[in-house]
């Protein structure tokens, strides 16, 4: 899969009855515009989650949770609040499995949109709380799973959000806060579900105890991320850089070098009277990513093989430049990448991102020299890329709001504000997609565009349907079957695993592959135009849910061909995959939904995005598919969804069904080419430590072609919220993409690995992780400079005799502190403090702060020394986890 949501909606669970709308009183008119609009903000919303342990559970074998709904009328209430019709609306990504209210019904909609809706002959009297209790499958570990935007609709008039369910934004961070949500406090009620669940949440005081047995970051030397693959240090003194520089370009062209030249100059060093010569030139003995960077005592001189390597090699100078302050030493670096495969992964479709946002990170790849950017343009909630032919999809695919019909936009899911202006609607125009395009292309890098089918395709079928319904109204009927995406006779009930009723393309009938086709070419020539062929679509594939099997049409193919409706989704990918092929476009796709086909009925160049969790099954997946020929890209959710939390805390952001907590040490620690030997290091999504096994061991000569980065965005309603997820995690990922840490044991084939497997060395791991944390707490201010809104991470604090400890997660960030009411002071070494405090941390540049986070005082604890600090395992815990 690829998409985040998928397993927070749990697997299929005996399904509640969807309700019909309830009839609509014909005297509901008299209730007006305006009194609808004063309900909505005055009402009161309160969510409070209960307890992920409930007295009965109607889904054992996925788990509940218990929520507390309460809803609050105003003191004055406008008319008839008796007549039905009146609807409150809430998304719930869970699906609810249970209810219970005196007052409400509650009614399944589609995907996560629910709503409240009064029970014969019940009234809403002023001043008056009603609660509603919902039973949720699944759990529910995150004030921040709850959606948004909630809102009042009645016939006939405009819906309103209610205002008390309107996302906030804290002045302090920059982030979005959900006032509506009680706080979550009750570790023991909330923390964990499962009896054999060993997570905790990640208190002040065992951050502390973590940082701690990590140990001190180590003061960098060279400071380039990602680390070369030799750095020496000859003798002589340093350059002056700050008196300006000349570079001199050839072997390749200067447009192709030209953002990382720029980038010496957006740390203040240009041109000047007397300037040094920087000679940058093409050597063939080196790979198109490869290069030798030479600071000597009379200028720089890099050797490339050619505009990749020669871009590298500038971005490595500014690095070290900006942290030598101008004055380099001399330095020999030789250096090429791990893997020719290096990505980041962005989801537009879920809540649309801005171009802004998208050439933001596009400049912060070249720094970390990540080469591929996969765009997910479109999924249920949204079609995110303007296509001329079907100007539908946009018009009407690219924005929720209050439309019954789905004629103008689609429902509100993901509690997506309804407003037409809100920044998680909207598209990349021809020309956005095109700026983009060029942007990656000066810093060499693919873009791969990503249009998920057969299933997570609400958008474009409902855009195609309200296309349908406006061309068949003007009389052209046969314009409208052209690119209609529903069969008319098709009786198929399914739900998908996001709780969508139809959101899987008909894969039987010709105007889906005519629709297809055409946004295929409209893409590929948005290319073109572009100077950027397309080499690669990603076609999704995944979570299709079972959506044929009363189809008239596929009902006739099957009759005809022997296949069962089994066989169907498999039989679209290849087809779909053969029709790229012969565009000279290469198709990759998510491996659960390309684990159906097999090499060969695909092409020969498939291109396959693991997804599957090392725990469960994903090492033989990636094994499987490798030995298929397949170039794979490990994409897995343990560490590279970086839309998971960093954390386990409920004010940690992000769907945790693939992991609790995902920090910058896991990712560092991660070993793609021996996806056994991560049980050594890493525990599974419980915190249980246990043991990977290779029962499909990877054929001699076979070799991933990299890793990916993920952020999806069901989350995520905003540009600053993506920094905040994606970074510095991936600075992490990004060293292990280009670097090959010495730890790292060979892959040996068919060898297993458990918890603390001493083939993989904590304490080598510990010396790299520190080495690591220097330079990336040298980086944090190139962020700073950049205007990237990276996590701060809370620090790591305890209260012991009376005197405050306090320990950041990297160099770099200042710590502060205050006790309640007081003011804010810096945090430099142990501190007298009486009673509670509260800690946060604060960017280098001095302009962001994290996460502020209590610490009380312990009991009969004594000063931590990190003089010898335990071995630590992928979450920085040590060794022994029954260590706090």
């Amino acid at each position: 899969m690829a998409e985040s949501s998928a397993q927070l909606s749990p697997p299929p669970v005996p399904m509640r009855t969807t309700a019909p709308p309830p009839a609509y009183a014909t005297t509901f008119s008299a209730l007006t515009q305006s009194e609808l609009d004063e309900l909505a903000e005055g009402l009161g919303f309160r969510l409070t989650i209960a307890s992920n342990h409930p007295n009965d559970c109607p889904s054992p074998k996925v788990g509940c949770f218990d929520v507390d709904l309460a809803i609050t009328t105003p003191t004055q209430l406008p008319r008839r609040l008796e007549t039905a019709g009146l609807e409150i609306r809430f998304g719930f990504v869970n699906a609810i499995v249970g209810s219970h209210s005196d007052t409400f019904d509650v009614r399944l909609i589609n995907g996560d949109l629910n709503a409240l809706t009064l029970k014969p002959g019940r009234v809403l009297a002023p001043g008056t709380t009603y609660t509603i209790h919902l039973v949720g499958a699944g759990r529910w570990f995150s004030a921040y799973h709850a959606m948004p935007n909630a809102h009042v609709v009645a016939p006939g008039l405009e819906g309103h959000v209610i205002a008390a369910t309107r996302a906030r934004i804290d002045p302090a961070t920059g982030l979005e806060t959900l006032p509506f949500v009680t706080p979550m406090t009750d570790e023991a009620a909330l923390a964990t579900q499962a009896a054999d669940d060993m997570t905790r949440w990640l208190t002040p005081e065992r951050a502390f105890a973590r940082y701690s047995a990590r140990g001190a970051a180590t003061a960098p030397d060279v400071a380039v991320l990602p680390k070369p693959q030799s750095a020496t240090r000859p003798a002589g003194g340093p350059l002056d850089l700050t008196r300006g520089v000349d570079v001199r370009v050839s072997g390749v062209a200067r447009g192709d070098v030209a953002p990382a030249i720029d980038a010496l100059r957006a740390i203040g060093i240009g041109t000047g009277p007397v300037p040094l010569r920087i000679v940058v030139g093409r050597s063939s003995g080196l790979g198109a990513e490869a290069y030798r960077l030479s600071i000597g005592s009379d200028g720089i001189a890099i050797r490339a093989g050619g505009a990749a390597g020669a871009s590298y090699a500038l971005r490595s100078l500014v690095q070290q430049a900006a942290f030598e302050q101008g004055h380099p030493r001399p330095l020999i670096i030789q250096d090429a990448p791990r893997f020719p495969f290096r990505g980041l992964h962005l989801d537009l479709g879920r809540n649309f991102h801005s171009r802004d946002e998208i050439l933001k990170l596009v400049e912060q790849m070249a720094v970390l020299k990540l080469n591929t950017l996969h765009l997910h343009l479109a999924d249920d909630e949204g079609w995110r890329l303007a296509i001329p032919a079907l100007p539908e999809l946009t018009q009407v695919g690219a924005y929720r709001c209050f439309d019954e019909g789905e004629g103008t936009c689609l429902s509100p899911q993901l509690g997506a504000d309804p407003d037409r202006a809100a920044p998680t609607n909207g598209f990349l125009s021809e020309a956005d997609y095109v700026a983009i395009l060029h942007a990656a292309r000066d810093r060499q890098i693919q873009v791969i565009p990503s249009f998920d089918m057969p299933g997570h395709s609400r958008a474009a079928i409902r855009s195609m349907e309200a296309r349908y319904s406006q061309l068949k109204a003007a009389g052209r009927r046969a314009e409208a079957e052209r690119f209609r995406l529903v069969e008319p006779g098709d009786a198929t009930r399914y739900r998908s695993i996001q709780n969508y009723d139809d959101n899987t393309l008909n894969v039987c009938i010709d105007s889906t592959y005519r629709f297809i086709d055409t946004v295929i070419d409209a893409i590929t020539a948005l290319h073109k135009a572009a100077g950027v062929p397309l080499k690669t679509y990603h076609i999704g594939a995944d979570e299709t849910a079972g959506a044929w099997v009363a189809s008239p049409a596929c009902t006739a193919r099957m009759a005809r061909t022997g296949e069962k409706p089994a066989d169907l989704g498999a039989a679209f990918i290849e087809r779909v995959a053969g029709d790229l092929a012969k565009r000279g476009i290469t198709v990759a796709g998510w491996s659960d939904g390309l684990g159906h086909t097999t090499a060969e009925r695909m092409p020969a160049k498939v291109q396959s995005n693991i997804w599957g969790s090392l725990f469960s099954g994903g090492v033989a997946e990636a094994h499987d598919q490798l030995n298929r020929g397949w170039d794979v890209v490990l994409s897995m959710p343990d560490v590279t969804y970086l839309d998971m939390p960093n954390a386990p805390d409920p004010l940690e952001r992000g769907y945790d069904w693939g992991t609790r907590e995902t920090d910058s040490f896991k990712a560092f620690a991660f070993m793609p080419e021996n996806l056994p030997a991560n049980a050594a290091l890493m525990t599974d999504v419980k915190s249980r430590p246990g043991t990977i096994a290779d029962p499909n061991p990877i054929a001699q000569g076979r070799r991933v072609v990299g890793l990916q980065a993920q952020v999806w965005s069901e989350t995520i309603r905003s540009d600053a919220q993506v920094d905040y997820m994606l970074f510095p995690r991936v600075l992490a990922l990004a060293e292990r993409a280009w670097h090959r840490a010495e730890w790292e044991p060979a892959y040996v084939a068919g060898a297993a690995y458990s918890y603390g497997d001493p083939r993989v060395s904590a304490a080598a791991l510990g010396d790299d992780w520190r080495d690591f944390a220097g330079r990336a707490g040298v980086a944090l201010a190139s962020l700073d400079r950049a205007g990237i809104a990276y996590r701060p991470a809370p620090p790591g604090a305890r209260i012991a005799q009376g005197r405050l400890e306090a320990v950041s997660e990297l160099p770099g960030e200042t710590i502060e502190y205050r006790t309640a009411g007081g003011q804010w002071q810096a945090y430099r070494t142990l501190v007298a403090v009486t009673g509670s405090v509260e800690v946060r941390t604060r960017s280098p540049d001095g302009r962001r702060v994290g996460r502020t986070v209590a610490v009380t005082p312990e009991t009969g604890a004594s000063p931590v020394s990190n003089a010898n600090p335990a071995p630590v395992d992928a979450t920085g815990d040590t060794v022994n986890r029954a260590q706090p």
